[in-house]
């Protein structure tokens, strides 16, 4: 599995949650079937989208933030 997937992983059993409770949470947010399957298959394939992962960092509780490395300034 790819850094991604490895780092979604972490994250969710930091909060005590499982991948597929993290699908099902997806799903409700999203209104719509979002399946373990759907889920693994992206983090697998490193085809997730960007929207994706910010509404799974949203529901975790962590943001995206962007550092610019270049200058050591917050963006």
């Amino acid at each position: 599995m790819g850094k991604i997937a490895n780092e979604i992983k972490n994250l969710t059993n930091d909060r005590d949650m499982t991948l597929k409770e993290l699908a099902c949470k997806i799903g409700e947010v999203q209104n719509k079937n979002y399946s373990l399957a759907s889920l693994s298959q992206k983090l697998r394939k490193e085809t997730i989208s960007y929207k994706e992962i910010k509404l799974i960092a949203k529901i975790l509780g962590y943001k995206i933030t962007f550092v610019d490395v270049l200058r050591g300034n917050k963006q």
